[in-house]
């Protein structure tokens, strides 16, 4: 079997649906599975290596409090090109973003492979949505016209597809727990400081700006606390004034980092955060916290709460609510035994999420669709 995981997310920037492709990908391999990846293009100096093709162009654009791609293949006979050479046996897209997606889909070499989607975004409070409601009438005709099986990363995002009539299942995103375990913190930071961690793009619906009152809050009472900011976005600059205003001081803008970088900035902190008010699918950086033996506080949003169950839910704040946000990190900054005791509880929680685990419930859902298709 030969699988073509296609992602409708440019390669160059961080993100959940990045990380769980590439964890598909190393599992695959390691089971002896050929597989390459299939993604646009954002840069013409992008470049990956042979396993991973750059087909299309991906066009960033901002709408709904957050940034998004806006994919199309200006050639069309590129499309043939590597369908023709690769000779997929699947065909297993990461979302579906348009124009690019129906290049491919009815391209005449997409007809044979098994064809599988798993659908990573949160649509709730899409704008677009709000202004073209039909628009999942017609994903839910597309999906049953050329779509062997669906996957869903959360069980709420299934009402999204209660027309599809293909097979469908619920499996989690999955990470490769083992690399955040064995990353090393970052010295610098490691000065008996309490380190709070935010990991995402600084664009409205990830919520940085509620974190930001929450921590000008906790600054009045504790002295000893540091808060840490990875990622870049639209309102960097408009984030940054704030914190020059009310001249904040202990907070680290660290800018877009690599991969391996954010998996130290993990082990780096003492404290997670994840205070994004909506359109979170699943939360994978709570997975990545967890992995990293890392205590999270987050939002009670939809995506989140489908995570943080058990222990975990005691420490979902009250959405927008910044000094609720605040009473749940002050608990932990009062109390490292509680740290370490969820950040273990986190750890022995995630190992479900495995990508070990996570693999062979898709490859397993590959067999059930073709016996299906057949």
């Amino acid at each position: 079997m030969k699988v073509g995981l296609f992602s409708f997310h440019n390669f160059s920037r961080p993100g959940g649906v990045k990380t769980h492709i590439l964890g598909l990908f190393e599992e695959f391999k390691k089971n002896k599975i050929e597989v390459k990846i299939v993604a646009p293009r954002r840069s013409i100096f992008e470049k990956y290596g042979k396993e991973i093709i750059l087909l299309g162009t991906s066009l960033e654009i901002h709408f709904g409090g957050g940034e998004s791609d806006f994919d199309i293949v200006f050639n069309p006979f590129s499309i043939t090109k590597v369908l023709k050479e690769e000779n997929f046996d699947v065909l297993h897209f990461h979302n579906l973003i348009f124009p690019a997606a129906l290049q491919i889909l009815t391209s005449p070499l997409s007809q044979k492979p098994l064809k599988i989607l798993t659908f990573h975004s949160n649509l709730e409070r899409s704008k677009f949505l709000e202004k073209f409601p039909i628009a999942i009438s017609i994903l839910n005709k597309v999906l049953n016209w050329k779509i062997d099986g669906l996957i869903c990363v959360s069980n709420f995002l299934l009402k999204f597809f209660e027309d599809y009539k293909g097979p469908k299942i619920v499996i989690p995103n999955g990470i490769e727990i083992e690399k955040y375990e064995k990353s090393e913190p970052i010295k610098k930071f490691k000065d008996g400081k309490i380190n709070i961690l935010f990991v995402g793009r600084l664009e409205e619906r990830k919520g940085f700006i509620f974190l930001l009152e929450a921590f000008e809050i906790l600054k009045e009472k504790h002295k000893n606390i540091r808060l840490i900011v990875v990622g870049t976005g639209e309102k960097e600059k408009e984030y940054k004034e704030m914190v020059r205003q009310k001249r904040l001081s202990e907070i680290y803008f660290e800018g877009q980092k690599s991969d391996e970088e954010v998996r130290r900035f993990f082990k780096t902190c003492d404290i997670f955060v994840a205070p994004s008010i909506y359109g979170e699918s699943f939360g994978i950086v709570l997975l990545e916290a967890m992995a990293s033996k890392k205590p999270v506080v987050a939002f009670d949003i939809a995506g989140y709460n489908e995570v943080l169950t058990g222990r975990g839910r005691e420490f979902l704040a009250k959405p927008k609510d910044s000094k609720d946000l605040a009473k749940k990190i002050e608990i932990l900054i009062e109390n490292p035994n509680l740290r370490e005791e969820m950040g273990n509880w986190g750890f022995e929680y995630v190992q479900k999420y495995s990508i070990e685990n996570v693999a062979k419930k898709v490859l397993d859902f590959y067999q059930f669709c073709q016996k299906e298709k057949s």
